[in-house]
């Protein structure tokens, strides 16, 4: 993490040292918090001053728990306390998180995408690590204050940064790319996750691009042309190098022969056999998406297929759990899109178990979408060749799956009590049960008490 000054971190951040701060302008920062509950002894203290709270009243709570120093937007002259004065406090963090990363100067991958931005960040992590010192975006830190947080949390030995990107808007991919100045740029998927807020998949796709913003002339540009709106709008005579990878016979690199079974997926790429301890169709795109970035990064193939070969994944995306009784469950209840429900179905439709439960929970932030994609998850099993012994929906959204299913074996539940009744009498040998849903229905927890 950031060890730095007092007077490095005011000039890192642009701010102005108190008189307390000039004092002691030499003493060592080491951390940065922006919550007293967590701040660690040593830490510069970021208080931030929102619409309906402000952190500046818990200033004498962090120096109480040893804060070094915090930044302020008040008037920082009159303070008891170390302080500098800032226009803007998450400015200031974010000023302070870019000026870090030049002095770590680690190789930085950026990554987004509608679907997989994790599971491709843990991937990119697996494929790296064996061969470099490599920090990753931990849980969900991928917005304007998790990434700056990050960035300060790398220790200065750090040799691979990769930083995962969400986004709420266009323009918030190309505030975090003008953050990070990658040298790899990744997009995994382009689906329908915040149309709600951008209105429309080409907004999407487009708000997703602005990844390369600010890729370096000499980096790399890693996607897939198999989703056309992002293929549309891609400049393909640029500084940096572009590479693609995909099912698609469209792409640079295709991906083949692919198989699925308990054990995870089997897929062909460049020639080289993949076997990773994760299903999904789309895991084999988001692991030859890794592939890519890692032989940019001097890992080779065989390197790779070695390393994924012990994938770890972050839990709940298509986590494999098995009972003590002989039932998968197949967790993929972290979030949710129509494109990844499909495939999570499809990806269970295709397993060889005797007895097929699907769990499908409400698909969040569709706006005036919401009947439209939830209905067409249920087109895609009404037309599928797959047999599911039952499907339970679960929610609002999911009611439209339930009454666009011509499947007589399908019950909605409007409980979560209920639904993991019904659930847990499926468990036996043979049985194959999926639970899908975005992260504000917690599907998983009709598993929690196994």
């Amino acid at each position: 993490m950031i060890e730095a000054t007092i007077e490095q971190i005011a000039i890192f951040c642009g701010g102005v040292m108190n008189d307390r701060a000039e004092a002691v302008k030499n003493t060592m920062i080491k951390g940065v918090s922006i919550d007293t509950r967590t701040l660690e002894r040593g830490n510069v203290f970021v208080p931030f001053k929102g619409e309906y709270a402000d952190g500046h009243k818990f200033i004498e709570t962090a120096f109480s728990k040893g804060a070094g120093v915090t930044l302020s937007e008040h008037d920082a002259d009159n303070m008891d306390y170390p302080a500098i004065h800032v226009t803007d406090g998450l400015s200031a963090l974010q000023n302070l998180a870019q000026e870090y990363l030049k002095t770590v100067k680690p190789a930085v991958i950026a990554v987004t995408g509608s679907n997989g931005k994790t599971t491709t960040k843990d991937m990119l992590e697996c494929v790296l690590s064996a061969k470099y010192k490599v920090q990753k975006t931990p849980g969900n830190f991928n917005n304007e204050i998790g990434m700056p947080l990050t960035i300060l949390q790398l220790d200065k030995d750090t040799e691979i940064s990769i930083l995962e990107m969400g986004m709420d808007k266009v323009g918030d991919i190309n505030f975090l790319s003008r953050m990070a100045e990658p040298d790899i740029a990744v997009i995994t998927s382009v689906g329908e996750s915040h149309i709600e807020m951008l209105g429309s998949r080409e907004n999407i796709a487009k708000a997703k691009y602005e990844i390369v913003d600010y890729l370096k002339d000499n980096g790399t540009f890693i996607y897939s042309r198999d989703y056309p709106l992002l293929d549309e709008i891609v400049k393909k005579d640029t500084a940096y190098d572009i590479q693609t990878a995909g099912l698609l016979e469209a792409n640079q690199y295709t991906i083949g022969s692919v198989t699925e079974n308990e054990q995870g997926t089997h897929f062909t790429f460049k020639d080289v056999q993949f076997d990773i301890p994760q299903l999904g169709i789309h895991n084999a795109l988001n692991a030859s998406l890794a592939v890519l970035a890692g032989e940019k990064l001097g890992v080779s193939l065989k390197e790779s297929q070695e390393n994924l070969s012990g994938l770890k994944v972050t839990s709940m995306r298509m986590e494999r759990i098995m009972h003590e009784n002989g039932t998968l469950i197949v967790n993929d209840a972290y979030n949710a899109s129509k494109a990844s429900m499909i495939s999570a179905v499809d990806t269970v439709g295709r397993m060889a178990h005797k007895t097929k439960i699907l769990v499908l929970a409400d698909i969040l932030e569709l706006g005036d979408y919401k009947q439209e994609l939830h209905e067409d998850v249920a087109y895609f099993i009404n037309e599928g060749k797959y047999q599911f012994t039952k499907i339970y929906t679960f929610g609002d959204g999911a009611a439209y799956i339930h009454d666009a299913l011509t499947s007589e074996d399908k019950e909605h539940i409007s409980s979560i009590d209920e639904l993991r009744d019904k659930v847990q009498a499926h468990f036996n040998e043979d049985t194959v049960i999926l639970l899908k849903g975005s992260r504000g229905m917690a599907v998983e927890r009709v598993i929690d008490d196994i």
